[in-house]
This record gives structure tokens, C-alpha cells and sequence, in this order.
């Protein structure tokens, strides 16, 4: 079971419906798919653990379908809501639905064409009788009362509209396997029960066996849910959440879920990661750097990888300038010394004639980071303005004009607004 293994020693695996078929069958080769409810314009961080899974998956030679669902998300998913989502209108969801469709063919290897389908294709040309006749009739109220996405609504209240969710994503799982052979779903957590819904429903119609496997719900080690900061959720889309943001997301990575990070949300080779995980602070931030340099080149591409390890190394400091910590991520060929030509906001000083040094609230203002001198001084005296990546205390402080001539200098206002300083 060298596959299964491989999966579950990355930390993909939360639950499976059958362990010895599972390994099995994927030594060999088979159709799986992961569905996606386009409830919104982009995916964000959460959807990315069986984003990954489906990319090692590909790899590994088994045929990919993703299912963009146009059909279940006008009714809703009420896995792990306290509450009914708001109703979507069906043009709202076919747009979300081709920006996602768009943005999951970006994050797939291009060397493992994935199949693409819509629910809505079945699912809307639905009769009503025929829905009750056909499934409904095979349901037990029972079971489905039972299952964890809906008992934990039960106090609250469900709508049938949401109850029926189950139903729907059965009917899913069965129609891709009478279509495309499909015989594994992948799912989060929350998913089980669903999942389990289908595999039942063609064991029953088909008399075949189907399999499923969960992923992990991600909680960080202080226990928070992964993929929220105090901004919000943590998107895909550069349009929602910029590349630098992004990165620094991931820079921004605690201590203690470094080395499960780096196994979830990158493919470095696990030997490579154990090694990472190892290292000590500060050296430890180099592994953040790496991880987040590998995850902002899986979602957003190498070259907006590389501008924002620059930009945040610029500002904030590299952890490893000299690239001595041994990794085979593409990192290693991005030279700190870039940093100067990086797409780095830039503020030109003008130099007065005998200026031998500039006083940081006239860099402060003239570079746009303030509009006057008084919110310059208050933000020092707030602690938010850092000169090379270290906080400025004092007012009154001045530059070497010497230093700012080289035009290396990163002034900042914050953890997001900075310039890189040029004396003219």
C-alpha cells in the first residue's frame, strides 16, 4: 500500500472508508472527485487540503473530476454551519461557478488534465416525483438524523431544503460513477456523512462497492481554526487577497505547525521536510520562508512567489540571505540582492545641497507613508514605523544620507504600507 501510505504519512488522511481496498485500488488506477459549492467568487485557504490531495493523487496516475457545484449551491450545505447559508440566485452562481472552475484549473498540474462537470447539468433537469421515488424511497430519516451535519443543527432548526442536501450529493456520487467510473469521493471532514450517503446509494443501485476518504478539519496548535486572520478569510483569488498578503500568511506561520504545514501545503519530499522542521529558531524561519514561498507559487505562480519573498524579505529581513539551508524549493534560486529591484513601492527624497543625514519624519511624509508630521511622530510613538525592519523609537531620529544614497533602505508605516527610500 505504497500510495495510501504516502497520503496518510503527509497527514491527508482523517477517515476512510476501507483501508485495505483503499490501498489496494490505488496502487492501480481510478477515477475520484472532490466538489466544490461556488458560493462564493474565489476559494480560500480552507478548500485547500483537498486541493492538495487531488494534486498528489494526479500525480500518482489517477484521473481527476472536479465537481463545480452549480445544483447544491442553491440549496446550501449545512456541514459544519450553525445557521442557513443566504440564498444564492442561479446567475450569482454561475458566475462564482466559472471564476472557480477557472481557478481550480490553475492550481491542477497541466500535465493531468482534470474532467470538469457541473451538477447543475443533472440535478436542475430533476423531477420532483421522480426525486422522491427514486432516492427518497432509498433514504432512511433515521440514518440521516443521525449524521453529524445535521444532528448538530437540530436544536437551532434545519429546513427540509438543507435536509435534502444529503440526498443531492448521493445522487452526485452515483451519477459519476455510471458515467465516468468514478469510485472514490475525497472530502473534508465535515463531508462524512455525505460521503457515506453515497457510497450506500451505489452499493444499492449499482451493487458495487464505492470509497471515500476525508481530510482533516486544520486547527492551529493555539487551536484556532486555519485560515482566518483578524481581516478575515484568507482567499485564493489575487483580486481578494494580494499575493503579498498571501505569502506573508504563510510566512506568518506559528512555530509548532511549521513542519505539518510544510507537509500539507507543499510537495517537498518528506525527507526534505523533516529536515525543515528541525531546525531551530532563527533558522526556523527559513523553513517559513520556504513554505511560504511554495504555497504563494502553487496558488499565484513562481514569479508572484519570488516578488514577495523579495518584497517581504526587504522589509522585514531574510532568514537564510546566503541560501545555506539545503531545500529543492525553486527558493534557492531567487538572490536576496534582488530584493533592490523588486516590485517594491518607491519614494525618491530629494537631497538638500550639504544634507548629511534625513530626519525620519520628512522620509515619513514626503514618502506618502503620512500625510503630515504630526501622524508621523504619533506613529512612532504608536511603535508602527520600522526603518530595514526594525521598530524606530524615536522621533527625532535621523538617517545617514550615506545610507539612504544606496538606496537599500525600506521605511514602513505598519505591516503593510512600505517604501523603499531613494536620495536623490
Amino acid at each position: 500500500m505504497p500510495n495510501l501510505h504516502t497520503i496518510r504519512s503527509r497527514g491527508y488522511i482523517y477517515q476512510t472508508t476501507d483501508d485495505e481496498a483503499l490501498g489496494r485500488l490505488l496502487g492501480g488506477k481510478i477515477a475520484f472527485y472532490a466538489g466544490f459549492d461556488p458560493t462564493a467568487n474565489s476559494l480560500h485557504v480552507g478548500h485547500l487540503l483537498p486541493i492538495m490531495l487531488i494534486r498528489l493523487l494526479a500525480r500518482m496516475g489517477h484521473k481527476p473530476i472536479i465537481l463545480v457545484g452549480g445544483g447544491t449551491a442553491l440549496i446550501g450545505d449545512p456541514s459544519g454551519k450553525k445557521e442557513a447559508r443566504k440564498m444564492l440566485d442561479m446567475a450569482t452562481v454561475s458566475e462564482n461557478a466559472s471564476a472557480i472552475r477557472k481557478q481550480l484549473s490553475s492550481l491542477l498540474p497541466t500535465s493531468h488534465e482534470a474532467l470538469f462537470v457541473d451538477n447543475a447539468e443533472w440535478l436542475c433537469e430533476m423531477k420532483m416525483i421522480d426525486y422522491l421515488r427514486d432516492f427518497g424511497s432509498r433514504f432512511s430519516v433515521n440514518k440521516m438524523l443521525a449524521a453529524e451535519s445535521v444532528k448538530q443543527r437540530l436544536d437551532d432548526g434545519i429546513s427540509y431544503l438543507e435536509f435534502s442536501y444529503m440526498i443531492l450529493q448521493a445522487c452526485d456520487f452515483l451519477h459519476l460513477n455510471e458515467k465516468h467510473g468514478c469510485i472514490l469521493q475525497i472530502g473534508g471532514q465535515d463531508q462524512w456523512g455525505n460521503i457515506v450517503a453515497g457510497t450506500d446509494m451505489i452499493r444499492r443501485f449499482k451493487s458495487v462497492q464505492a470509497y471515500g476518504i476525508t481530510v482533516p478539519l486544520l486547527l492551529s496548535s493555539s487551536g484556532e481554526k486555519f485560515g482566518k486572520t483578524a481581516e478575515g478569510a484568507v482567499w485564493l483569488s489575487p483580486q481578494r487577497t494580494s499575493d503579498f498578503d498571501y505569502y506573508q500568511f504563510w510566512r506568518n506561520t506559528p512555530d509548532a505547525d511549521c513542519g505539518r504545514m510544510l507537509r500539507l501545503f507543499t510537495e517537498l519530499p518528506l525527507p526534505e521536510v523533516e529536515q525543515l522542521e528541525k531546525l531551530q529558531p532563527p533558522a526556523l524561519n527559513r523553513a517559513k520562508e520556504i513554505l511560504a514561498f511554495e504555497c504563494t507559487r502553487i496558488a499565484r505562480g513562481e514569479k508572484a512567489a519570488a516578488e514577495s519573498f523579495l518584497s517581504a524579505g526587504a522589509k522585514f529581513g531574510f532568514a537564510d540571505p546566503e541560501s545555506k539551508i539545503q531545500t529543492s524549493s525553486n527558493i534557492r534560486r531567487v538572490n536576496a540582492a534582488e530584493a533592490k529591484n523588486s516590485a517594491m513601492p518607491t519614494a525618491k527624497i530629494a537631497r538638500t545641497p550639504g544634507e548629511d543625514s534625513v530626519w525620519i519624519v520628512r522620509i515619513l511624509t514626503e514618502s506618502g507613508l503620512c500625510s503630515s508630521g504630526g501622524e508621523a511622530r504619533r506613529l512612532i510613538k504608536g511603535g508602527g514605523a520600522y526603518l530595514d525592519g526594525q521598530k524606530i523609537s524615536d522621533p527625532d531620529l535621523k538617517i545617514p544620507a550615506e545610507k539612504l544614497a544606496k538606496g537599500d533602505s525600506i521605511v514602513a508605516a505598519g505591516k503593510k504600507n512600505f517604501r523603499k527610500i531613494i536620495l536623490e
